[in-house]
């Protein structure tokens, strides 16, 4: 199983992306290669085929981009293939629709998202499509969009985008040949106002969604209606324990491959917060809180098997293994901790199809 570590660049911190080999027995990360040169590889995401590796370009007022790096079969060492703006500034998610044909960028700076095609080769072709979200919420940090995330449903005909800033998770249509986003009927589900929505992610049954929103730290459960493209919430739970006073927002939500377990991490708490979920109603129950070890915990990752969970601590420069039990779904320390400066990012990929 190769692991790719993307970070945040700069002086005093990472050098690029970096890719490490994990033992399936103890879920310890052997360095493979540190791809350095790469401008705050802050999120990563692969092709289908798993030969093409994707990686934002997190800038700011300069304006900000998306990398592809070809995935060499067998080693897991990558190769850059070129780059593309990104059309909007502080870009922080990048996705591919299961068909292969085309990328999808969220830009948190202004809130635009961005849809490149994809060459045979799984280099990017100059953007499709630019669409500017529209709208704002009562935080101070909601005075305008910030696409936060950008993902296709699993049917491959909608792409759901968490706005931060409009408290919406806008939903899309998706002509992955064209390389277009068309707004959909009902063009976006709500949140509670001053929520934050960031990052999304589907349950194994296809039926239902989870938000984690990071200004109030909270977690809403949706049921999805993939014929109709409709978001409809189930239940929104606090991610932090009931007596935690201190400043906090969240970072990631992940399902559990058996489909019974959430988890969302705390920034601040500097916890992974662990949720049981009710397949058929979405309802969560709180089931714990388990130390991050370390501070700040921005993305963590399961791997496919559900075995081991890496939590990438961004302000300790850290990643924490830990082994997860499949009846209770609580994560342990499995005794293992990987220095990378300034991770922020963990992506996992089986080296079998490499």
């Amino acid at each position: 199983m190769f692991v790719y570590v993307g970070t945040y660049t700069g002086p005093g911190k990472a050098e690029g992306i970096y890719v490490f080999r994990m033992d399936e027995r103890s879920g310890t990360l052997a360095p493979v290669q540190t791809v350095s040169g790469v401008d705050s590889p802050s999120f990563l995401t692969l092709h289908p085929n798993r030969r093409t590796l994707y990686a934002v370009n997190e800038s700011g007022d300069a304006g900000g981009g998306v990398s592809a790096f070809s995935v060499e079969s067998g080693s897991g060492r990558l190769a850059p293939l070129g780059k593309q703006s990104s059309h909007g500034t502080s870009p922080c998610y990048v996705s591919v629709d299961p068909t292969g044909r085309c990328a999808l960028v969220a830009n948190y700076g202004n809130g635009i998202v961005s849809v490149f095609p994809l060459q045979p080769d799984g280099s990017l072709g100059q953007a499709s499509h630019v669409v500017q979200h529209v709208g704002s919420s009562t935080n101070r940090r909601q005075a305008g969009p910030h696409a936060h995330s950008i993902v296709i449903d699993p049917s491959g005909q909608f792409v759901l985008s968490a706005d931060l800033g409009c408290d919406r998770v806008f939903v899309y249509r998706l002509d992955a040949g064209a390389g277009t986003l068309s707004p959909h009927d009902i063009p976006y589900a709500q949140v509670s106002s001053g929520a934050g929505p960031r990052h999304i992610a589907f349950h194994p049954n296809q039926r239902l969604a989870f938000v984690n929103n990071e200004i109030d730290s909270s977690v809403t459960s949706f049921t999805w209606d993939a014929e109709r493209g409709v978001l409809s919430v189930n239940d929104t739970r606090s991610t932090l324990p009931e007596d935690f006073t201190g400043n906090n927002s969240t970072a990631q939500v992940t399902v559990h491959p058996n489909g019974a377990f959430v988890y969302v991490s705390n920034r601040g708490h500097d916890s992974i917060a662990v949720f049981s979920v009710d397949r058929e109603r979405g309802k969560l129950t709180p089931l714990g809180h388990v130390s991050s070890g370390g501070k700040t915990p921005r993305n963590f990752n399961l791997d496919p098997s559900g075995t081991f969970l890496h939590a990438a601590n961004q302000n300790s420069g850290n990643i924490v293994t830990f082994r997860v039990d499949p009846a209770s779904g609580l994560p342990s320390p499995a005794g293992h901790t990987t220095a990378v400066p300034a991770p922020v990012c963990v992506l996992f990929a089986p080296s079998d199809s490499a």
